[in-house]
């Protein structure tokens, strides 16, 4: 058993994005990740083999899935269940705080 807390262990300073894995079994993976004014490439999108449920629990974010007109604007609590190979990538996240992020990977 394994047990922590998703607010601590933060660094000050975060030249990259923070990709922490929680937990991982079966072919699912929990993770913690942490932005701080971070955003994907210029021209880059995820595309990934699993769904990936992600709940925004701090800061703010701006997210675009692939042939979605707009962007979505995402506060605490907010989440979204992106399916397998939907590309999608991250516009902005917040620039005053961190950005925390609780991602599910799972399926395929």
């Amino acid at each position: 058993m394994s047990s922590g807390n998703l607010f601590a262990s933060i660094p000050e300073s975060l030249p990259e994005e923070l990709f922490e894995t929680l937990a991982q079994a079966d072919g699912v993976k929990i993770e913690r990740i942490v932005s701080a004014a971070h955003a994907s490439p210029e021209g880059f999108w995820y595309d990934q083999p699993q769904h990936e449920f992600v709940l925004l629990v701090e800061g703010e974010a701006v997210l675009r899935l692939e042939g979605e007109d707009e962007s979505r604007h995402l506060k605490p609590g907010d989440f979204v269940n992106i399916p397998a190979r939907k590309k999608h990538r991250v516009e902005s996240t917040s620039a005053e705080e961190k950005t925390i992020w609780l991602a599910i990977h799972y399926g395929s």
